[in-house]
C-alpha cells in the first residue's frame, strides 16, 4: 500500500480512533476541527477508501481503518523514536524495532540473540510478537511489524523468506524417562507413553501430523496443549513426554530435561526471514537481523 500523506494526517487519524470524537482529537491537537475533518479526508483520499465510520454520537474505524491502524501506529512510533535519537545524538544508535516471531523460536532461541544484540546496540528497544505462524506472516504483510521469523511456507508474492536454518523435530523427557537411555528415537518408540503435543493449530502441528501420515504413523497422544510452556511444564513434571522441534527445547543444559533425536523419518522444519518486497527494513532491524545471522550460524 502506497500512501502519500504527511505524518500529522496520520496523526489526526490515530487521535480520532484513539479518542473516539473529532472534538476531542483536535482539542488534544491543538487545532480547529475544520482542519481535523480536512485531515482525515486527504488521508481518505490518498488510501481510496473511507477509515471512519461517523455517527453525531460515535466514531469507530471502517474495516479499512481497523487495518491500516496498527501500520500507523509502528509508523508513529519509528518517527517519533527517529527524532528522539537524533535529538539526543546519533552516537547512542537509538531505534525501535518490532518483529513477529513463532513461539517456538522466541522461547527459548531468540534471547541469546537479544541479549547479543543489546551488548552492541544498548538503546536501540525491542517490541516482540510472539504469534502463530498464519498470524506472524498476517502481521507482516499488513506492516504492522518490520518482519518475522517464521516457517517456511509462505505463497503470498509480496513477502519474502530467507531460510536460516533446518530445525528438527526432537522428543523431551526427563533424564530419569526410560527413553532417555537411547541414543535417538524411533517414532513407534513413543507408543505406550503419555504423549504431549501443541493443538492443530499450531503450525508446526500441521507440519508434523502431514509428515508422519505420508509414513502412515500418527501421534497418539494424550495430552493436548495451545502454549509451548504448558507442554515443556507437563514434561517437566513428569507427566509424559513431548515432540518439539529443536529450538523450542532448552539450548542449554538443563537440570530435569534432555532431547533426543526422532528417526525414521526425521520430521524438520525450516525457518527464516519473512519480509515485505516493497518495504525496506529500518537501520536497526537491518542491525538486528545481521546479529540474527551470526548467532544462527554459532
Amino acid at each position: 500500500m502506497s500512501i502519500n500523506c504527511e505524518i500529522f494526517d496520520l496523526r489526526a487519524f490515530q487521535a480520532v480512533v484513539d479518542l473516539e470524537s473529532f472534538h476531542r482529537a483536535a482539542e488534544a491537537l491543538h487545532i480547529s476541527q475544520p482542519a481535523l475533518t480536512r485531515r482525515i479526508q486527504k488521508l481518505e483520499q490518498s488510501i481510496g477508501a473511507p477509515l471512519l465510520d461517523r455517527t453525531t454520537r460515535h466514531v469507530a474505524p471502517t474495516a479499512t481503518g481497523q487495518e491500516l491502524l496498527p501500520l500507523v501506529r509502528r509508523m508513529l512510533e519509528e518517527f517519533d523514536g527517529s527524532l528522539f535519537a537524533l535529538k539526543e545524538g546519533g552516537s547512542q544508535r537509538r531505534g525501535l524495532i518490532t518483529m513477529a516471531c513463532v513461539p517456538t523460536a522466541a522461547f527459548y532461541f531468540l534471547p541469546a540473540v537479544i541479549k547479543t544484540f543489546g551488548n552492541d546496540y544498548p538503546h536501540i528497544r525491542l517490541r516482540i510478537r510472539d504469534l502463530t505462524a498464519n498470524e506472524g506472516l498476517q502481521a507482516v504483510a499488513r506492516g504492522e511489524v518490520e518482519f518475522g521469523i517464521n516457517l517456511m511456507g509462505n505463497s503470498d508474492p509480496d513477502l519474502s523468506f530467507e531460510p536460516l536454518i533446518d530445525d528438527p523435530f526432537v522428543l523431551a523427557m526427563r533424564k530419569d524417562h526410560p527413553l532417555a537411555e537411547f541414543d535417538q528415537i524411533h517414532w513407534r518408540q513413543l507408543d505406550g507413553y503419555p504423549l504431549v503435543v501443541v493443538d492443530r493449530s499450531s503450525g508446526n502441528r500441521a507440519l508434523l501430523d502431514g509428515a508422519l501420515a505420508k509414513h502412515n504413523l500418527r501421534l497418539n497422544w494424550f495430552y493436548e496443549v495451545t502454549h509451548l510452556n504448558t507442554s515443556l511444564g507437563l514434561v517437566e513434571a513428569g507427566l509424559g513426554i513431548s515432540v518439539l522441534p529443536r529450538l523450542a527445547t532448552p539450548q542449554e543444559e538443563h537440570p530435569y530435561l534432555v532431547t533426543r533425536p526422532i528417526i525414521d523419518p526425521v520430521v524438520t522444519r525450516t525457518i527464516g526471514i519473512v519480509r515485505r518486497r516493497s518495504a525496506p527494513l529500518s537501520p536497526a532491524a537491518e542491525k538486528f537481523i545481521q546479529v540474527l545471522l551470526n548467532v544462527w550460524k554459532r
